[in-house]
């Protein structure tokens, strides 16, 4: 598949949600931040590629360019997810960090962002991840994927793949005491509070710090 523009992707991406979603006023806020130069060379570019044709003043999404547009919408929609639920970049601010990041997601870097989020379905605006192949796959094998702390029942072991950052300095204390990325992990308990084994030592955290503490499940 051909490496398009981050241009040609921001305007692929507005004729998805148009064409498919049927949304014309999020078609129009996906690529308000293109110039008209950037806008006239994005088009040029896709125009050539055969995946958009042009009418008038219309621009229409073309069946051979629907693969692309999709799995643009697929990155932009995970950048979103990765900057307001693991990085806790929220508002306009994410939603600026998350059109910058979308545009390097290319060569399986999407399919490490969706597999460490645990194949979400929905942005965090509501809207439809597309799913991609690796998501189709986990399902198929019905792979664990990523959990929540909570999600783990007592005896159950995992790998620790991150800690959300809501709380900074419980966070700080958690990673200082060796409960980090990449940790083999054991709950022990899980009511009234959670107690899980990292190496030698026991840590007991309440149900909200559990809830920021994401387990990588062994497959099975």
């Amino acid at each position: 598949m051909n490496k398009i523009s981050p241009s040609a992707e921001e305007i692929l991406e507005s004729l998805w949600i148009a064409t498919i979603e049927g949304d014309e006023i999020g078609s129009l806020l996906s690529d308000c931040k293109l110039s008209p130069e950037e806008r006239q060379l994005g088009v040029d570019e896709l125009v050539k590629l055969a995946y958009i044709e042009v009418k008038g003043e219309r621009l229409y999404l073309r069946k051979e360019g629907r693969s692309e547009a999709k799995m643009t919408v697929r990155r932009h929609r995970l950048a979103e997810r990765l900057m307001m639920d693991i990085l806790d970049i929220k508002g306009d601010e994410g939603n600026e960090q998350a059109c910058v990041f979308e545009h390097l997601l290319h060569e399986g870097v999407d399919t490490k962002i969706c597999t460490l989020l645990n194949h979400p379905t929905t942005c965090p605006h509501g809207k439809p991840i597309p799913p991609g192949t690796c998501c189709e796959e986990a399902r198929k094998k019905g792979a664990p994927g990523i959990v929540p702390l909570t999600e783990l029942k007592s005896g159950e072991t995992g790998e620790i793949a991150y800690l959300a950052a809501s709380d900074g300095k419980k966070m700080q204390k958690l990673m200082s005491m060796g409960v980090l990325p990449g940790s083999d992990l054991e709950l022990m308990q899980s009511f009234p509070s959670y107690i899980f084994k990292v190496g030698h030592s026991q840590f007991a955290v309440d149900d909200a710090l559990a809830r920021e503490i994401h387990i990588r499940r062994p497959q099975r």
